[in-house]
C-alpha cells in the first residue's frame, strides 16, 4: 500500500482522519474543540438522533435491528447524562461525536450507521433550534411569573399615590399600581417577541446534510414531526447556514434585558434615602463591609448591569454572521456561547426581579408626600380652565404657569393658594377649581382608558391577568 493510502495512526481524529497523515497540533485542538460548551445540547442531540435513526429504519436505509440497537443505546446514553455519569472527551471535538463515541462503546459497529444521510452541519442546526425553542419556553414561564408578581402588587397599590415623572422631574400624580402595570405591558411585548421567534425557528434542518441534501430516500417530514417542528426547512443551503433564530432570540432577549434594567434602575432610585418609596426585603439586600448602616439594592443594580451582557451577545453574533458566504462555516461555532450566556443571564435576572417585586415593602406616606411636591396637579388646573372656563389650552397653560409661580413665591401648594390670589391672575377662576386640585383629585380624574385612576388600574390589572396569566 502506498503512503497516500495508509490508514492514519490512532492519534489522528477518527471523525475525519482518513484524509490526513498526522493529527492536529495542540493549539488546533484548543481552537477547534467545542465540547466544553456545546455539551449543553446533549439532550437535544440525542432526541434528534433518535428521530433520525427511527426514520432511517422506516425508510429501509438501515435495518430494524441496527435501529433498535441505536435507539436503545441512545436511551442508555441519555440516562447517563441525566445521572451525571457521562464523561466527555475533547479529542472527539463536539457533543455530536461524544454521543456517537459513547454509543459505539455500548453497541459496537451499528453506531456507525447513525450518521447515514446527515452531516454535523444539519445536526448542529437542528440541535441548536431545539435548544433555543426550549430556552424560549423557559424564559416565557419566568417572564410570566414576574408579570404575576407585578400584577399582584399593582392590585394591592391601585390607589397608592406617587409622583409620575418626566425627565426624572415630578410631572403628574399617578398610582404605584399604574406604574407597575407599565412593566407588565413591557414584559408582555417581550413574551410576544419570543413567541414570534419560536414560531419562525420551528422548521427542521435535519436532512439538509452538509449543504445540498442527500441522495438517500429520507423522509424529512417524519423527522420534523417527531421533533415537534412544523415543517422541514425549505432550502438545504439556508437550513445549515441560517442563524436568524439565534439572532432573533438575542434581539428579543436584549430588549427584555433593557426592560429589566429600567425596572432595576427605578428600584435603585426608589430605595435610596432621598426617595424612600420602597424597601427591599433583607433577602434581596446587601450590606457594606465598612458602613454598618447600609442597605444596598445590589440585586437591582446587577440586573441593571447585566443588560450589557445580553446586548453584547447580540452585537457579537451579528458581527460573526455579517460576512459569511453560504453555506456553513466554522465561524458559526461561535453562535452558541453568546446564546447560552444570554439565556443564563435573563433567567437569573427575571428570577431576581420577581423576588424583589414580590417581597418589597412600599411606603405610601413617602410616595404621597413626594407627589404633593412640585405642583404635580398643575396640568389638572390647566385642563379645568379649558374644560370648565373655556380658555384655549395655550392660554390656560400660560395662566397655570403664572399661578405656579405665585404659589412658589408664597411657599404653598396650588390647592393652598387663596382664591383672590388666583383671580388676580385669571378672573374667571372660581371656588370650583379646588375640586380638581390635590393628588387624590388629580389621580381620580384620569379615567381615560389606560389612565391612572384607581378604578381604571383595577380594571387594567384584571384585564392583564386575563391576557397574560390565563392558562
Amino acid at each position: 500500500m502506498s503512503k497516500d493510502h495508509r490508514v492514519p495512526p490512532a492519534d489522528v481524529s477518527r471523525i475525519w482522519g482518513g484524509r490526513f497523515d498526522a493529527g492536529p497540533a495542540a493549539i488546533m485542538e484548543s481552537i477547534n474543540v467545542s465540547i466544553d460548551f456545546d455539551a449543553r445540547l446533549i439532550e437535544q442531540d440525542i432526541a434528534a438522533s433518535q428521530a433520525h435513526a427511527a426514520m432511517l429504519a422506516q425508510q429501509g436505509i438501515i435495518s430494524q435491528a441496527d435501529a433498535q440497537a441505536i435507539l436503545g443505546g441512545l436511551e442508555h446514553v441519555l440516562e447517563e447524562v441525566k445521572g451525571g455519569r457521562l464523561s466527555f472527551s475533547r479529542t472527539l471535538e463536539d457533543v455530536h461525536m461524544n454521543v456517537e463515541g459513547r454509543l459505539a462503546e455500548l453497541i459496537g459497529e451499528a453506531a456507525g450507521r447513525l450518521h447515514t444521510a446527515r452531516s454535523r452541519n444539519d445536526q448542529v442546526a437542528t440541535d441548536f433550534r431545539l435548544w433555543v425553542r426550549d430556552a424560549i419556553d423557559a424564559l416565557d414561564r419566568a417572564a410570566r411569573d414576574l408579570q404575576a408578581a407585578l400584577i399582584g402588587r399593582a392590585e394591592e397599590h391601585a390607589s397608592t399615590v406617587m409622583p409620575g415623572f418626566t425627565h426624572l422631574q415630578a410631572a403628574q400624580p399617578v398610582t404605584l399600581g399604574h406604574h407597575l402595570l407599565a412593566y407588565v405591558e413591557m414584559l408582555g411585548r417581550d413574551r410576544g417577541r419570543l413567541s414570534d421567534c419560536r414560531a419562525r425557528l420551528n422548521e427542521s434542518p435535519l436532512g439538509a446534510a452538509a449543504l445540498a441534501g442527500t441522495s438517500f430516500p429520507i423522509d424529512r417530514r417524519a423527522t420534523a414531526a417527531a421533533l415537534g417542528f412544523d415543517r422541514p426547512c425549505a432550502n438545504s443551503l439556508d437550513a445549515v447556514s441560517d442563524r436568524d433564530f439565534a439572532l432573533e432570540f438575542l434581539s428579543a432577549g436584549a430588549i427584555m434585558a433593557i426592560h429589566l434594567s429600567r425596572l432595576g434602575e427605578e428600584i435603585v432610585i426608589w430605595t435610596c434615602e432621598r426617595f424612600g418609596f420602597l424597601r427591599l426585603a433583607d433577602a434581596f439586600s446587601t450590606g457594606s463591609s465598612i458602613m454598618p448602616q447600609k442597605r444596598n439594592p445590589d440585586a437591582a443594580e446587577l440586573t441593571r448591569a447585566k443588560a450589557g451582557r445580553v446586548v453584547g451577545a447580540l452585537v457579537g453574533l451579528l458581527t460573526v454572521m455579517k460576512g459569511l458566504p453560504l453555506a456553513y462555516a466554522k465561524d458559526m461555532q461561535e453562535d452558541k456561547e453568546p446564546v447560552f450566556e444570554a439565556f443564563d443571564t435573563l433567567s437569573l435576572c427575571l428570577a431576581a426581579m420577581q423576588g424583589m417585586i414580590a417581597t418589597a415593602t412600599a411606603d405610601p406616606g413617602r410616595m404621597r408626600a413626594a407627589a404633593e411636591e412640585g405642583f404635580a396637579d398643575a396640568t389638572d388646573l390647566a385642563d379645568w380652565l379649558v374644560r370648565i372656563k373655556g380658555l384655549p389650552f395655550r392660554r390656560a397653560h400660560h395662566v397655570t404657569g403664572a399661578l405656579v409661580k405665585a404659589a412658589e413665591a408664597s411657599g404653598c401648594s396650588l390647592a393652598a393658594l387663596p382664591l383672590d390670589s388666583m383671580q388676580a391672575i385669571e378672573p374667571a377662576i372660581d371656588e370650583g377649581v379646588f375640586a380638581v386640585l390635590g393628588c387624590d383629585a388629580s389621580v381620580a380624574s384620569r379615567t381615560s382608558e389606560g389612565g391612572t385612576a384607581p378604578a381604571r388600574v383595577r380594571l387594567a390589572a384584571a384585564e392583564a391577568r386575563r391576557r397574560f396569566l390565563a392558562p
